[in-house]
């Protein structure tokens, strides 16, 4: 998904054009979730661009997306760019070394 989200409606409220986007950007990412993965992938991952036009569009997470498209709305922003991209991934595994450690750090 690669779109520029209009926040203007002559007959549409700010708030519920927000919601709308929230809505819409939700949908996606599950209807995207449930499509077949390869057979060398655990989950679907996904490459995300938020900002105000899309030659300003930072890389974010898209546990983000919420927050970013809230921030939007309190700046009043007339419109916003966001791209989504679907990437089949798959997990790594942490070091023995990192998990040993952390588990020593909580019973101190």
């Amino acid at each position: 998904m690669k779109k520029t989200f209009k926040l203007s409606h002559p007959k549409i409220a700010y708030p519920r054009l927000i919601e709308a986007t929230k809505a819409e950007v939700k949908k996606y990412l599950k209807r995207e979730r449930n499509k077949s993965l390869p057979d060398y992938a655990d989950f679907w991952g996904f490459d995300c661009k938020f900002g105000a036009t899309e030659d300003s569009a930072e890389i974010i997470h898209v546990a983000q997306i919420n927050e970013k498209i809230s921030f939007a709305e309190s700046q009043e922003w007339p419109a916003f760019y966001l791209e989504i991209i679907a990437a089949p991934a798959q997990r790594t595994k942490r070091p023995v070394s990192e998990s040993i450690d952390e588990i020593d750090d909580e019973e101190e």
